[in-house]
C-alpha cells in the first residue's frame, strides 16, 4: 500500500496531469478533425460541450458517493465503495474513452466518445481533492493543492504539444491513442492508496440532504458564481486557441500548438505556484487578524486573491486578441496566463474551506456541476457560432469580458473585526 502522504500527492498529481492531457488533445487536433469529418465551427465547439455534459452531469453523484465512501471496504470486492475505488473506476473509463475517440468516424460517434471521457473524469475530479485536503497539514493546504493543480497548465500544455506533434507525424487519431494509454496504467496504482482519516465522518445522508447545506453558504455561493464566469472564459479559450492562432496569424497548426503549449506550461506553473503561496498567506492573516469568526475568513481571503488575479488578467486577455502580430499575441497571453492561473489553488481552497467538512465531496461535485452547466458548456459552441457568422477575433473577445465579471463576483470585502 502507498502510505506516505507525499507519494499519494505525487500519484494523484500525475493522474491529474494525464487528465488534462486527455482534455486538451482534442483542441490540438481540432482543425484536422474538422476537415476530416467535415465539421462546421459550431460542431467543432459542440465536441467540447459533449465532454462537459458527461463531466458535470455525473459530478454530484460521485461527490455524494465520495462523501459516503469508506476508508476500508468490508470485503476486497467492495473496493468500489472506497474513494480510491471510485477514482480507479473513473480513470479506467476516461482512458478507454479517449482511445475510443481515435476510432470515431462521424460527428455523432465522436460526441458519444467525448461524453464518456467526461463521465470518467467526473469521478476523479470530485474525489481526489478531498483526499489531498485530508492529507495536507492545516497551514499548507493551499500549497498542496497548488501542487495538485500544477497539472492543469502542465497537462494542458502537454496535450497541445503531444497532439500537435503526433498529428503532424502520424495523424490525429494516433494522438488520442497516445493520450489515453498512460491513464490505464496509473489507474491500477490508485487501488494501492492507503486512504487517510477523513476530516469529518460522513453520515448516510440522501443526495438532497448532502447538497442542502451548501446552498445556504454565502461565501461558497459567491465562489461558485465567479468560477462559472471564469470557466466560461477559460473553456472557450482552451478549446479554440490553437485554431485561432492558426487562423488569425496563418501559423502552421503544429507550430501554434508548440508555442501556445510552452507559454501555457511556463505561465501556468508560475501563476499556480505564486497563487498557492499567496492564498495561504492571505488566509492565515485573515484567520488571525480578528476578522469575524463564523463567516469563513480564510475562504473569503482566498476569494479576494482570485478577484485580484482576474482583474489583472482580463485586460491582458483582451489585448492579446487585438494584437496585430503573433509575437504581440504570445507576449500578452503569457502575462494573462500567469495572472489567471493565480486563481487555481485559491478557488479550490475556498470551495473546500467554506463548507462543513462532511460535505466537501458534494461541495466539489456541485461546483463542478455548476461551473460547467453555466460556464464552459456554452462558450466553445457559442464562440464557434459567432465565428460562423462574424470574424473569429470578435467571437474571442467575448471571453475577456467574462473574466472581468468573475472578478466582481469573487470580490468579498473583509468582514468586520470581532468584538473584543
Amino acid at each position: 500500500m502507498i502510505r506516505r502522504p507525499e507519494l499519494i500527492l505525487a500519484l494523484l498529481t500525475a493522474l491529474n496531469f494525464v487528465n488534462y492531457v486527455d482534455r486538451t488533445v482534442l483542441a490540438a487536433v481540432l482543425a484536422r478533425v474538422q476537415v476530416d469529418l467535415d465539421l462546421t465551427q459550431t460542431q467543432g465547439g459542440l465536441l467540447a460541450t459533449a465532454f462537459l455534459v458527461g463531466y458535470f452531469a455525473l459530478s454530484p453523484l460521485f461527490g455524494y458517493l465520495g462523501d459516503r465512501a469508506r476508508a476500508t471496504p468490508d470485503a476486497p470486492w467492495k473496493v468500489w465503495q472506497t474513494r480510491r475505488g471510485l477514482m480507479t473506476l473513473g480513470v479506467i473509463v476516461w482512458s478507454a474513452s479517449t482511445i475510443a475517440t481515435g476510432h470515431t468516424h462521424s460527428f455523432y460517434s465522436m460526441i458519444a466518445a467525448r461524453a464518456l471521457v467526461g463521465a470518467g473524469e467526473a469521478s476523479y475530479a470530485a474525489v481526489a481533492p478531498t483526499i489531498i485536503d485530508d492529507l495536507a497539514p492545516p497551514d499548507r493546504k493551499g500549497k498542496w493543492l497548488s501542487v495538485f493543480y500544477l497539472a492543469v497548465p502542465v497537462g494542458s500544455a502537454i496535450g497541445y504539444l503531444l497532439g500537435g506533434f503526433v498529428q503532424k507525424h502520424y495523424g490525429w487519431r494516433e494522438a488520442f491513442y497516445a493520450a489515453g494509454l498512460p491513464g490505464a496504467v496509473f489507474a491500477l496504482l490508485c487501488l494501492l492508496i492507503a486512504e487517510p482519516n477523513r476530516a469529518a465522518a460522513a453520515r448516510a445522508l440522501s443526495l438532497r440532504a448532502s447538497l442542502a447545506p451548501l446552498l445556504k453558504e454565502r461565501v461558497y455561493a459567491r465562489a461558485v458564481a465567479g468560477y462559472c464566469l471564469f470557466t466560461f472564459a477559460l473553456g472557450g479559450f482552451a478549446h479554440w486557441a490553437p485554431k485561432y492562432i492558426h487562423h488569425q496569424y496563418k501559423t502552421d497548426l503544429d507550430k501554434a500548438n508548440y508555442a501556445f503549449g510552452l507559454i501555457l506550461v511556463a505561465g501556468g506553473i508560475i501563476g499556480t505556484g505564486i497563487g498557492g503561496a499567496w492564498g495561504d498567506r492571505a488566509a492565515k492573516r485573515a484567520t488571525t487578524s480578528g476578522e469575524a469568526a463564523g463567516d469563513h475568513p480564510g475562504a473569503r481571503a482566498h476569494l479576494r486573491v482570485c478577484a485580484v488575479a482576474s482583474a489583472l488578467g482580463a485586460p491582458f486577455a483582451a489585448a492579446c486578441f487585438l494584437s496585430p502580430t503573433s509575437t504581440a499575441f504570445f507576449s500578452l497571453i503569457f502575462v494573462a496566463i500567469v495572472a489567471l492561473f493565480l486563481t487555481t489553488s485559491p478557488i479550490n481552497a475556498a470551495l473546500l474551506s467554506s463548507v462543513p467538512a462532511g460535505v466537501r465531496g458534494s461541495a466539489m461535485a456541485l461546483s463542478i456541476f455548476a461551473i460547467h452547466l453555466f460556464g464552459d458548456l456554452w462558450s466553445p459552441p457559442l464562440v464557434g457560432l459567432i465565428a460562423d457568422h462574424a470574424p473569429m477575433q470578435l467571437a474571442m473577445l467575448l471571453l475577456p469580458a467574462a473574466i472581468a465579471l468573475s472578478a466582481l463576483a469573487w470580490w468579498l470585502p473583509r468582514t468586520p473585526r470581532a468584538a473584543a
